[in-house]
Parts: structure tokens; C-alpha cells; sequence
């Protein structure tokens, strides 16, 4: 079949959409390419269209879970033979999957990159007929990408076993430089690349300045603009709190975040993609490969760090090509929370080192031991021993595990696991709850390799397939883990380090220029773009579309600068910079000094309680001091 033909028999187009044709043919054709597609753009038809067209499997490599099983479940539904490997399967699990790859003739594999490090998935890769390897979000492979990941690094060793297959890089955001980077990251044998321009004519960008209450700011900006919505918060805790105050003031609203349940997070996606709820309060965990098309605006309560992240989560309105409407609320204190976050992503390297210092101390981790050696680590219970704030002291663990001195995950990947205990003829004549036997079967059925190692489980999803609650389930795990016919570990919300060398002493402590001081610069030129977004008087559409190198963009005619309507709301005033400043640093001070306890009834002379109050709450909702 013809390109054309594969398009209208699985996808129900008749045409391709801008240069969807052009990079299909060029990857058809073998050659490595590189596609500059803007958010909802249809990247995904520029691979499944030729490899369906191709014989062997397309290896997709996406850091997105919930959108490989999505598009997964897609292909299935059209009689596309199509698989994903992904955390939580169990080793036989994969291994199944990969010998599907192998002789099952399937057309699609989508994994993880964090995958390509696994001897198993290398060993298994070489013997897969592989068409080509599609990577999608592909500016996370370069330094100079506004959101690296070392794992994408790995795709150079794929590109080794696999000589033969060429590359589709896809991405909606990159800049000129992270062009160049990601094709030679992904060894392209020739430059190709292929621009869709990023222009959305259809939305209207605008920076809203604001004095007041942010929540009130937000509610006028829902009932200026009728329809669906996301608000973008920078903390877990904002998004709660700003969902709770639009639900006592008949706005319906949910809040999503990485720290929820993925049965909470479905859920909840499903309610607002039906339109069960209008808005969706979301940090950036919220929004990859979410396609509901008739977000009519999308708003930003905190500005982000970058123009390429605002730019992707703002382009998730309007892709019904209705008008839609991208707001940046700008605080009082933007500029100054914006320029603070350098020093907070990339603290001074004294402090990271004295972060090492102290977390060893905290795991009594001695000089000269430790490789290997992985332990319990709670942040919070760290922080409080040795006064760091949070953030500061999250960033330095980063940086440490970037610079290959510890790894460490987020509680969120220490997920529920069982295994069996007893043989399968044991489990025979045993006296169970109707529960904890419905379970028990259950269990059976989908835990495939539960009697040889641990596998992961979600109580949440266990309790809708057998139409009980999520406690009957935890308890009936209990009751199973104690009459000895499993094991079961509940999720924890503990994270782990992981010394990946021994430990060093305090002057060995070094941190790499592509580790910290190229990134650092990178990230003050990007903050520096955005303070001059918030201030700009040319067209907004325009400073985005040159930002990416399209020179030649025109004034899009519909943003506030292009409507002249870019003055603060009538009877509004800023309050004073430094005076929130010099109440921000007081406050530093007495929690370093005194803890969380003298905030509690917090007085400083001179000061409005209000005005203290305030910034208070707001250093609280940016995770600079715990919640009180």
C-alpha cells in the first residue's frame, strides 16, 4: 500500500497534514530525520504511517508511560500488532514481549530510554528486525535541551547494534543550537532536518499583571474565558489549595500532580478530558500526551524556568484550531522568584559538597565505604537534622547523582510488590475471606511470574477490577501476607540512595562544567528570556517564533502587546519589591535558626500581619519552608 493509502485505512485521513508527508517519505527512504513538529502538529502519524509500511518492528523510544500505552492501545484497536515495556512489568513480563518482537511479527515496540541500559533489552534488540527507531521528544538527548535526561544518552549504543536503522527524531521545541546537538547526539550520518513552523495562529498570548489575590485573578480569568482550562502551579500543595478555592466558588476543578496514585491520575484525566470537570490544576506532570482538543485556555499561576517548557504547555490549548487564550500571570515578585531559582537549581558547589558531607553523616556512611551500599533516605527527616530548605537540598542531591556520586529515586517509583510464598498445590482447600479469595484469583491471573520474584501492583486498580474498595484490597493483602500465602510490601513514600562509588572525602568532590557550570548559564540565559517575555512591548507570538529561529515571523494581531492592552487592571498597584524581599530573608532567617515552630505565630515589628502572612503562605506554596 501507498503512504496515502495506510493513512486513510488505519487513521481515516485523506491528506497529509504540513510536512507529515516529507519526513514519512525521508525516513521511508532510510535516511536519518529530524522533525520540528509544534505541539498537537500529529507527530505520531510520521511514524506509524511508514512503519506500517516497512517490514520489521519500529522501536519507539518515548519518557512519556501514559502515552506509549495510550497510542498502544490505539494500534491494537485497528488490528496493529503493537507492544510497550515499561516499569512495573515483571522479568518474564518483558521477556515475552521481547521474544513477541522477535518472532510475533509485531510492527510497534514502544519503551522507556531508561530501558536501552538493560543487558537483557540490548541482548534481545540484536535479534529483532528492527525498520527504523523512532524517539520522540528527542531535546532530551541534548545538553542544551531545556529538559536532559542521561538516559537518552543510551540511544547511541542502540544505534550500535542496530547499524542498519535509521533515526526519526521528532520534538516541538528546539532551539537552533539543540538542532545541531541532537543530530549529532543521535550520530545522523547527514544533516536532515525538517521545520514545521511553530506559529499557532489561533492563540492568543498575554501577560497579565496582578497585585492582589492570585486566586481571585484566576477565577475573573475563567469567567472572562468560558470553557475547558488548565492552570499550571508550580507546587504540588498550590495545586490542591487553588482546586479546593475554585470548588467553593462553583468552579469545577481537580488538581494533578507526580505525587498522586496513577489510579488518581487516570481518573481524574478521564473526568476532565470528558468534560465532567472544566479545570484541571496541574504542576508539569500534567499534559504529554493529553489530546483534548478544545482547551479553550491555558494558564500560568507561577512563570516557568523556560521559554521552550511555557511554550509546549501553553501550545495545549486551542488544537480544535479554535480560538483559545495562553496567560502568564505575573506577580509582584516574578522577576525576583525567577532570577532566585538559579541559585536554587544549581546552588553553589560549597553547598552541594556540604550536602554530601551531611547526607553521609545521615546514613553513617564512613570515607572509603559505601559503593553499592543503597539505604533509606527521607529528604524531609534529612532537612530537618541539618536545616536545609527542601528545594536547595533536592538539587544538590541531583547534581550528585548527575556527577555519578549516588543515584536516588523518587518515592513514587517505590510502588506496592507481592510474591507468592506457598506452592501453587498449597493454595488449595485454604479458608479465606470472600475478599482475599476474589483477590487471590485475581492476583493468579494477571501477575504473571508472582511465584519466582516480586511484582509490582496499584491497589487502586485492583479494587475497580473487583468492584470493592481500595481498603478491602490493602486489607485482604494483609490478611494474605499473614496467613504466609504472600509477601506483601506496601508502597512507601521513602526514597532510596544509592552510593554508586564509595564515599569521598569532601575536597574529592567534584562537579563537571557539562554537570553544573555549562548548565547553570544555560538556565540563567533561559530565566533571562523569560523576565524579558514579561516585559516585552513586540508581539508575543513573534518573541517565541524568533526565540526558535524562524526570523521571518509576522505579528500575530491577536496577543495583549498586539492589542495594546498590556497596562496592570484599573486600581491595581505592585506592592514593593524589596520590602517582600526583606520579609522573605526574615523569615529564612527565623526557620534556619528556630525551625518551623517560630513561624507559627509569626510578628515582625513594623509589618502588617497580613502582608507577612502572605509571604508566608506564598514561600510555602514554593516549597522554600515546609508547610506549617
Amino acid at each position: 500500500m501507498t503512504y496515502k493509502e495506510i493513512l486513510r485505512q488505519y487513521f481515516g485521513f485523506d491528506e497529509f497534514r504540513g510536512i507529515q508527508q516529507e519526513i514519512i517519505e525521508s525516513i521511508g527512504a532510510g535516511r536519518d530525520t529530524l522533525g520540528l513538529m509544534p505541539t498537537g502538529g500529529g507527530k505520531s502519524i510520521t511514524f506509524q504511517v511508514p512503519a506500517l509500511a516497512k517490514e520489521g518492528v519500529c522501536l519507539v523510544i518515548s519518557p512519556l508511560i501514559a502515552l506509549m500505552k495510550d497510542q498502544v492501545e490505539h494500534l491494537r484497536k485497528k488490528g496493529v500488532k503493537a507492544i510497550t515495556i515499561h516499569t512495573g512489568m515483571s522479568h518474564e513480563e518483558v521477556l515475552v514481549a521481547l521474544e513477541n518482537c522477535i518472532y510475533g511479527n509485531f510492527k510497534f515496540l514502544y519503551v522507556s530510554p531508561e530501558r536501552l541500559s538493560s543487558e537483557l533489552f540490548i541482548a534481545k534488540l540484536s535479534h529483532m528486525q528492527v525498520s527504523f527507531i523512532a524517539v520522540d521528544e528527542a531535546h532530551c538527548i541534548s545538553q542544551w535541551g531545556y529538559d536532559f535526561r542521561p538516559s537518552y544518552l543510551s540511544i547511541a549504543q542502540v544505534r550500535r547494534v542496530l547499524p542498519n536503522a535509521p533515526v526519526l527524531a521528532l520534538t516541538a521545541t528546539a532551539t537552533p543550537a539543540v538542532v545541531q546537538d541532537i543530530q549529532r547526539q543521535l550520530r545522523f550520518s547527514s544533516e536532515n532536518v525538517f521545520r514545521m513552523s511553530f506559529e499557532r495562529q489561533n492563540l492568543a498570548y498575554s501577560v497579565r499583571s496582578y497585585a492582589g489575590v492570585l486566586e481571585q485573578e484566576v477565577l475573573e480569568l475563567l469567567q472572562e474565558i468560558e470553557g475547558s482550562s488548565i492552570i499550571y502551579v508550580r507546587s504540588r500543595r498550590g495545586t490542591r489549595e487553588l482546586a479546593e478555592w475554585l470548588m467553593a466558588h462553583d468552579v469545577t476543578a481537580t488538581f494533578y500532580h507526580a505525587g498522586l496514585t496513577n489510579q488518581e491520575k487516570n481518573e481524574r484525566a478521564r473526568a476532565w478530558q470528558k468534560g465532567d470537570i472544566r479545570v484541571m490544576v496541574a504542576t508539569n506532570a500534567f499534559g504529554m500526551g493529553i489530546d483534548k482538543p478544545d482547551v479553550r485556555s491555558v494558564i500560568h499561576a507561577d512563570v516557568p524556568d523556560s521559554p521552550e517548557a511555557y511554550f509546549q504547555e501553553a501550545g495545549r490549548a486551542g488544537r480544535d484550531g479554535q480560538l483559545a487564550h495562553a496567560v502568564l500571570l505575573r506577580g509582584p515578585r516574578a522577576e525576583a522568584i525567577l532570577r532566585r531559582r538559579v541559585d536554587e537549581t544549581y546552588p553553589p558547589e560549597e553547598y552541594v559538597v556540604q550536602v554530601y558531607e551531611d547526607m553521609c553523616c545521615f546514613l553513617q556512611m564512613a570515607v572509603g565505604d559505601g559503593y553499592g551500599a543503597t539505604r533509606e533516605f527521607s529528604l524531609e527527616n534529612f532537612c530537618r537534622n541539618f536545616r536545609h530548605y527542601p528545594v536547595r537540598a533536592y538539587n544538590a542531591l541531583q547534581l550528585l547523582s548527575r556527577a555519578g556520586y549516588i543515584e536516588w529515586s523518587d518515592a513514587e517509583e517505590n510502588r506496592s510488590r507481592v510474591i507468592m510464598t506457598c506452592r501453587r498445590d498449597e493454595l488449595y482447600g485454604l479458608r479465606l475471606s470472600v475478599v482475599a479469595d476474589q483477590l487471590l484469583g485475581v492476583l493468579l491471573r494477571s501477575c504473571t511470574g508472582i511465584f519466582s520474584e516480586y511484582v509490582f501492583i496499584e491497589e487502586g486498580e485492583l479494587a475497580i477490577t473487583m468492584g470493592v474498595t481500595e481498603s478491602e484490597v490493602c486489607e485482604a493483602l494483609i490478611t494474605l501476607s499473614r496467613n504466609h500465602v504472600i509477601n506483601y510490601i506496601p508502597r512507601k513514600f521513602i526514597p532510596y540512595v544509592t552510593f554508586i562509588q564509595r564515599r569521598v572525602d569532601n575536597d574529592e568532590v567534584t562537579l563537571p562544567r557539562s554537570v553544573y557550570a555549562d548548565r547553570r548559564l544555560e538556565l540563567e540565559q533561559r530565566i533571562q528570556t523569560m523576565i524579558c517575555y514579561l516585559s516585552t512591548h513586540e508581539c508575543r507570538s513573534r518573541f517565541f517564533l524568533n526565540y526558535f529561529g524562524e526570523s521571518e515571523a509576522r505579528d500575530c494581531g491577536k496577543c495583549d502587546n498586539c492589542l495594546g492592552s498590556h497596562e496592570l487592571l484599573p486600581g491595581r498597584r505592585p506592592l514593593s519589591e524589596s520590602d517582600l524581599e526583606g520579609i522573605r530573608q526574615h523569615i529564612l532567617d527565623l526557620y534556619s535558626k528556630q525551625g518551623r515552630e517560630a513561624l507559627e505565630h509569626l510578628h515582625i515589628d513594623g509589618i502588617s500581619d497580613t502582608k507577612v502572612a502572605e509571604v508566608l503562605h506564598q514561600m510555602i506554596l514554593e516549597e522554600d519552608i515546609p508547610a506549617l
